[in-house]
């Protein structure tokens, strides 16, 4: 089986917990090395974040499950590397 090394998830949280304390509830998950969250927009009840979360051997499950935790839902995985080493996007002229 292949490990994932990196996860990008769009998540709808509530204003609390903050994605300083959810970030560090997600970067003690066993094969996390980091962790990124970004807030695109707000509304009155809710964040919408990025979660980006980068390891040797990212277990989805108990990502998924840590976000549940916390309030939160997935809406979508947005980008998903796995394999011996991490692969950047090369931009083509279909991207511009």
């Amino acid at each position: 089986m292949s490990e994932i090394r990196r996860l990008v998830l769009d998540v709808l949280k509530p204003h609390h917990p903050s994605i300083i304390d959810l970030a560090e509830k997600l970067s003690v998950s066993k094969g996390v090395m980091g962790v990124n969250c970004t807030v695109s927009e707000v509304d009155q009840e809710t964040q919408k974040i990025k979660i980006t979360v980068e390891g040797t051997s990212i277990d989805y499950d108990v990502v998924a499950n840590v976000i549940a935790e916390n309030g939160a839902v997935i809406h979508s995985i947005d980008s998903v590397s796995s394999g011996k080493m991490l692969v950047e996007e090369v931009e083509t002229p279909q991207d511009r």
